[in-house]
């Protein structure tokens, strides 16, 4: 890497992009080389110029800050900054440097040039891929992510009642009655979720915090009551008799 970060700022605001410019001239460590106005752009910009660090807008058009990395093999240094603060968690499993909110101050600014010091010296990135495969054998979160459109939203694992799959998609089935698309496969889900969390059918996982009443069905099925408002009635698969009895008492 060289002596002064090689720095790109993507963002779709322009009054945006021009206060952070301001802002980083203030520092003889940046060379500002280029800059976007959407993760398109961005995208093109980063794999033609190989930056040493990007400032980074999420809500853009075209494709949105997330989305631009996931298409990245070889991410470079990033720094979120953004008008909204619920990205904060998804932001950091990106392994972002840090996290501005918009407007963009000096004295915050100040704390990010000192993190960016301290990562001067430790080793590049690793490859968005191997990134993900590491951040899932950490210690479980208490959020997932769902995507609404071009927003990220964090669920709360103790609101999930159920989990379930219905052709291809994979649904959170919420405490407040709604449902929400994930990119997750079950399987993956069945790894990453923390003890309460039980598949009980090939297309379902309940929270057994949600469970209202447990009911015995036809050869060695039972039937989980869930607790919300709808009590939602779950079918366990005959193959999973034996391990629910085992993990529930049955």
């Amino acid at each position: 890497m060289s002596a002064n970060w090689k720095t790109i700022i993507i963002d779709d605001e322009e009054l945006a992009r021009q206060r952070l410019k301001r802002l980083l001239k203030s520092y003889d460590e940046f060379d500002i080389i280029d800059e976007a106005e959407n993760g398109a752009e961005g995208l093109s910009l980063i794999n033609s110029l190989k930056p040493d660090l990007v400032f980074l807008d999420i809500e853009m058009p075209v494709l949105n800050g997330f989305e631009m990395l996931a298409k990245l093999a070889q991410p470079p240094r990033v720094v979120f900054t953004t008008a909204y603060d619920q990205y904060a968690i998804k932001a950091f499993e990106e392994g972002s440097i840090d996290y501005l909110l918009k407007p963009v101050e000096k004295e915050r600014l100040e704390k990010t040039i000192k993190k960016l010091h301290q990562f001067r010296a430790a080793p590049a990135p690793l490859p968005l891929q191997e990134l993900m495969r590491q951040l899932q054998i950490k210690t479980i979160s208490k959020t997932l992510t769902v995507k609404i459109g071009d927003k990220i939203l964090l669920i709360k694992l103790a609101d999930i009642i159920y989990i379930e799959a219905e052709d291809k998609y994979v649904f959170l089935h919420t405490a407040d009655g709604k449902k929400h698309l994930t990119e997750y496969t079950l399987s993956a889900l069945e790894e990453k979720l923390p003890e309460q969390f039980i598949r009980i059918h090939r297309g379902a996982i309940i929270n057994t915090e949600h469970i209202k009443e447990i009911r015995k069905g036809f050869n060695g099925a039972f039937i989980f009551v869930m607790n919300n408002t709808a009590e939602s009635r779950i079918t366990s698969g005959r193959s999973y008799g034996d391990e629910l009895k085992t993990r529930l008492g049955l």
